[in-house]
């Protein structure tokens, strides 16, 4: 008799804790560009638990300070064009909204499921926290979507920017 068949609740235990782990996205961050993207920023991994999707960062070559982050709608970091205008990662499109609120208004709001805590880098330009969303509840429901990381911060609010006035896409990530 092995060791788990005496204690069963303890195999159940365990083949929690390694499916649990198996179901961790990570994203490769790359550097949004006119044509695409470039350089590997890094990775955020991305984890559920009873708080929310966690989204750990390893990220390094970002601007120092404030910015939006946020889970796109479409997985496409290629550029649009948007008024004769060229949209770095524009192809990600809006912020994922399955029930179409329309509306920016952070991650513990009532807006835009898409809606991410805003990730803050270091004078280095790294940025290594982990950040909680409570309202993405399976982190599965990522896959097929990107996450992208504004030059600006992000006020949670469509005023007096809209989508939190982060600005332009400086990274890009697909969720796989």
């Amino acid at each position: 008799m092995t060791q788990f068949a005496r204690y069963p609740l303890a195999a159940v235990l365990v083949a929690t804790s390694l499916s649990a782990q198996a179901a961790d996205l990570t994203v490769t961050m790359r550097k949004a560009t006119a044509d695409g993207t470039s350089d590997a920023l890094g990775t955020v991994t991305v984890a559920d638990s009873d708080g929310g999707a966690t989204f750990k960062l390893d990220l390094r070559g970002l601007p120092p300070g404030p910015h939006g982050f946020h889970v796109h709608e479409n997985p496409n970091c290629g550029p649009t064009i948007v008024n004769g205008a060229r949209i770095q990662a524009g192809a990600a499109s809006g912020h994922w909204d399955p029930d179409a609120t329309r509306r920016h208004a952070g991650p513990e709001g009532d807006g835009h499921i898409g809606d991410l805590p805003a990730l803050v880098v270091a004078a280095d330009g790294t940025a290594t926290q982990t950040l909680t969303a409570p309202r993405i509840k399976d982190s599965s429901l990522l896959k097929g979507h990107s996450l992208i990381i504004h030059v600006g911060g992000d006020n949670y609010s469509d005023a007096p920017l809209m989508l939190g006035g982060g600005g332009s896409r400086f990274a890009c990530g697909i969720v796989e």
